[in-house]
């Protein structure tokens, strides 16, 4: 299924030149100056920036940037939370026509080596103590880095002693004497814009080796915001300055990117950033945003905490909300049969819903204003969506990756189809190879190439020019497109058959009480499973079971536990076919973790390191020596 669209130069900002972001951000601040761009808490109190301020800072880091040498092609990498200096240090970079490297604040030391040297770059935007050490301890490696520009002085300023380190006070201060010198050295950068300049890399989470850098253009980015914007690509209506999102994944994900920098600078969407991923809850009650984006994870995360809030309920409050969520979860049937679309009944149901349970339940968890909800990333169980749909969050599912700037699917306000990704934007063209079922994709936002990887680079696409995307996926209805997994996670039992166990993974983890989940059976006789249990909702339920416990591993090997795990498979296990269906299980001794090398950055699991791990458990389901909790299901 495809549509076309001749790639097009990007349109001119007002002044002549290329448009950039960094262009769109400065005449939105000349045209609206004190309209509040973004907000962020200081001390617990919210603080505003306007559009004016929002330039002026974007124009003083331009102007520290290039004090310090930065020149046109260089690459300034960031290591920070979602904040202010994030959005500045990104616009700045791309306003001297440099390239801006994102790191997970996650990454630890090795990846931070690997990151910077990689990408080569000259300076370094770090947050605070602990992302300046992990720099530190890896410096001697990278000789291209020549400033650490420091944002929290706590720690460091005074009692660290390094050449290369500067507090961006300082580095404004260089900044504000380089204006004095040539006050129009950042226009005179932006002016020399070019469509095929390099504006940013974006490194791949690395599930199967080292992250590469992906290289997003100029034009990349541009054609991205024409599809989702102005093309209608995502809302119903597009974004606007009406709009606020909550900005709380990591910054240096394309899709963090989209919803917080990309769309704020081509339409004005106000941004709010979260404290921390920590207090994402709060924030959402406190800011209540019209437009979210999450993972799976945090959706999964959201409809679990509704789960404790129900049960820690009073016995009368658990009976309304029992009666309220069976009218919701009703609604969230129908509206999957209609695409989306509200009928009579539905509304009646909603309504009654709603005085019962709803309007509250939607106010504390901030999601009463949300009028487009999207899930990304990765594959979500249809059950975690349909859920949502039912409570009110017009939830849509969709697709893309760094490779083609994000841009390739979307299931749109009222065609939606469950468990899939939804149809191709205008402009994008996708197929699915015949004989292997991957997709592909091809159009103008599709990258420029691997950073220092031709050979990688030239393997990703096809002979005629597609980009394969290496996910597997099949037309539904003609029009939708799903995605049954990733070609490498395919498991071909030693009967031959082929099974994806993304599927049967998402499953399991639409329980509130399921975490992880990762199905094993690749040359095996049947399939089998590691499980990692949600510790608030299972700990929830087993503290109102008086079952006491210690620690997350203690908990999971509870034969309660067990049993509850165990149930879950069973009820998993009735929806696929016999030979789909997970035989035996172990629990998890463990929460798995980036920094272990369990999980990549984005949170997608690692099997190879998973089954290195856990390779005792994993024997022991096929007959090797008995290890860990777990039985036949």
């Amino acid at each position: 299924m495809s549509a076309t669209m001749e790639a097009a130069t990007p349109s001119a900002p007002a002044g002549g030149g290329t448009r950039t972001i960094a262009t769109r951000v400065r005449d939105r601040a000349r045209s609206n100056p004190d309209v509040v761009a973004m907000r962020e808490k200081d001390f617990g109190i919210w603080q505003e920036v306007t559009w004016a301020a929002y330039w002026d800072n974007i124009v003083a880091m331009g102007h520290a940037l290039l004090a310090l040498g930065v020149e046109r092609g260089d690459r300034v990498a960031i290591h920070s939370e979602n904040r202010r200096e994030w959005l500045y240090g990104d616009l700045g970079t791309v306003a001297i026509g440099a390239a801006t490297v994102g790191l997970y604040p996650t990454n630890p030391a090795t990846e931070v080596r690997h990151m910077l040297a990689d990408s080569a770059a000259k300076v370094l935007i770090a947050e605070d103590q602990e992302q300046v050490d992990k720099a530190l301890a890896v410096i001697d490696d990278l000789p291209d880095l020549e400033t650490i520009i420091y944002i929290e002085p706590r720690g460091i300023r005074g009692k660290y002693d390094h050449p290369k380190l500067l507090y961006i006070n300082d580095a404004l201060a260089l900044g504000e004497a380089h204006a004095a010198g040539a006050p129009d050295a950042v226009e005179q950068r932006m002016a020399q814009a070019e469509s095929d300049d390099l504006m940013t890399l974006i490194y791949t989470s690395g599930t199967t080796g080292p992250p590469k850098g992906v290289m997003l253009s100029v034009a990349n980015v541009e054609f991205c915001i024409d599809v989702l914007v102005d093309g209608g690509g995502f809302t119903d209506p597009p974004p606007s300055p009406e709009d606020s999102v909550l900005s709380y994944l990591p910054l240096c994900h394309v899709a963090e990117r989209i919803f917080t920098v990309w769309f704020s600078s081509a339409v004005g969407v106000q941004v709010n950033f979260a404290e921390s991923i920590e207090t994402v809850p709060q924030n959402l009650a406190e800011v209540q945003p019209s437009i979210l984006f999450g993972v799976p994870r945090i959706w999964e995360k959201l409809a679990a905490s509704v789960q404790i809030r129900m049960n820690s309920a009073s016995r009368i409050k658990r009976a309304v909300f029992g009666v309220g969520m069976k009218l919701a979860t009703d609604v969230g049937e129908e509206l999957v049969r209609t695409g989306g679309t509200h009928t009579p009944a539905t509304r009646v149901k909603y309504a009654i819903a709603w005085v019962l349970v709803l309007r509250a339940l939607k106010r504390r968890t901030g999601l009463s204003r949300v009028r487009y909800a999207a899930s990304g990333a990765a594959p979500i169980a249809p059950e975690v969506l349909q859920f949502f749909m039912g409570i009110g969050v017009p939830m849509h599912e969709v697709y893309g990756m760094s490779e083609n700037s994000a841009v390739a699917t979307a299931n749109r306000p009222g065609r939606v189809k469950l468990g899939t990704v939804g149809e191709s934007h205008p402009g994008v063209e996708v197929r699915i190879d015949p004989e292997t079922g991957e997709i592909q994709t091809r159009h103008p936002g599709v990258f420029v190439g691997y950073w220092n990887l031709p050979d990688k680079t030239e393997e990703t696409f096809t002979e005629d020019g597609w980009l394969r995307t290496g996910d597997v996926g099949e037309w539904v209805d003609g029009t939708h497109l799903k995605i049954t997994d990733r070609m490498k996670d395919i498991i071909i039992t030693a009967g031959g058959k082929n099974i994806s166990p993304s599927e049967i993974e998402n499953s399991m983890k639409a329980s509130p009480f399921i975490k992880e989940a990762v199905v094993i059976g690749d040359g095996r006789k049947y399939l089998t499973a590691l499980v990692g249990i949600e510790l608030d909702t299972v700990g929830d339920w087993a503290q109102r079971r008086k079952i006491a416990y210690t620690t997350y591993r203690d908990l999971a090997e509870r034969d309660d536990v067990v049993e509850l795990v165990r149930g879950i498979i069973k009820e998993t296990n009735d929806k696929f076919s016999r030979v789909e269906g997970v035989k035996k299980f172990r629990m998890m001794p463990k929460e798995l973790d980036h920094e272990d090398g369990e999980l990549t950055a984005t949170q997608k699991v690692k099997r190879s390191s998973i089954n290195d791990m856990f390779g005792d458990l994993v024997e022991s389901m096929y007959g090797g020596p008995s290890a860990g909790a777990g039985s036949e299901v």
